[in-house]
Parts: structure tokens; sequence; C-alpha cells
């Protein structure tokens, strides 16, 4: 665990309620909770548009699985990335749909790839990726 440092901001005052309330909806313990995830989430962007060697991802899928050879087509892409998925969850939404979570780690570009691949395949209604970076362990440098 990394040490903790406090450092203090300056914002306007509008700013600041703007962010007090920010904070209450999306219920964060504290302010200092608040600003580290914002911060995780601008930095995982940036890594994201930097193409960062080593991203981690989730990848969320609804589709049709009567959607004629799409299931094959699924498995065959993620045989085919077997480097990049790390496990795959499946659930039955209703008779029609299901919904498929696959856990992904490499590269960002090879990342955006294959989540691309799967969202265009013929029978997907949804695929949303979402990335975060992958700490760099500070102790090993």
């Amino acid at each position: 665990m990394s040490k903790i440092v406090r450092f203090s901001v300056s914002l306007e005052r509008d700013l600041l309620k703007r962010f007090q309330r920010y904070c209450r909806e999306e219920r964060f313990a504290t302010r200092s909770e608040a600003i580290r995830q914002l911060i995780h989430d601008s930095l995982a962007r940036r890594a994201w548009i930097e193409d960062a060697d080593d991203v981690a991802g989730t990848l969320t899928l609804v589709y049709d699985h009567h959607r004629s050879q799409l299931r094959d087509q699924l498995m065959k892409l993620q045989h085919d990335h077997h480097d990049l998925v790390i496990s795959v969850v499946h659930a039955h939404l209703t008779h029609d749909l299901c919904l498929e979570v696959i856990l992904l780690r490499g590269p960002a570009r090879q990342l955006r790839e294959i989540a691309a691949r799967l969202r265009g395949l013929k029978g997907v209604h949804k695929g949303e990726l979402v990335i975060g970076t992958v700490p760099h362990d500070e102790s090993r440098k």
C-alpha cells in the first residue's frame, strides 16, 4: 500500500459547491475519495489514448443468442485472442438475449481492436468497453 500524502487544492467557490454536490450524489465517503477516483479515471483515459502496453478492462455485450453463427464467432474471436481474454461471465437475460462480460488485459490498442470486432458482430445489441490502467509496482524500480 502506498503512503498517503496530503496536499491542498484551491478552487473557486462555485466549483467547490458543484464538486460537493457531485460527492454527495455519487456517495463518496470523503472528498479525498472522490478526487482519487477522478485522478484514476483521468490517468486511465490518458493511458488508453497513449496506447499503454498494459491495461485491463471489461467488455460487456448483450446479444441475441439465436442469431445464426453468432455464438461460434464470439467463441472463435475469444480463442483467437486467448492472450488478452482473462475470463468470461455469461448470463441468460431472456429467452433470446444473453449478457457476456469479458475480462481483458493487454496493450490498449489490442483491447480496442478485439472489442471493436466483438461489438461489430451481427446480433450484438450492445457492447461497451470499460478500461483501467494496471498500476506499476513502484517497489520494483
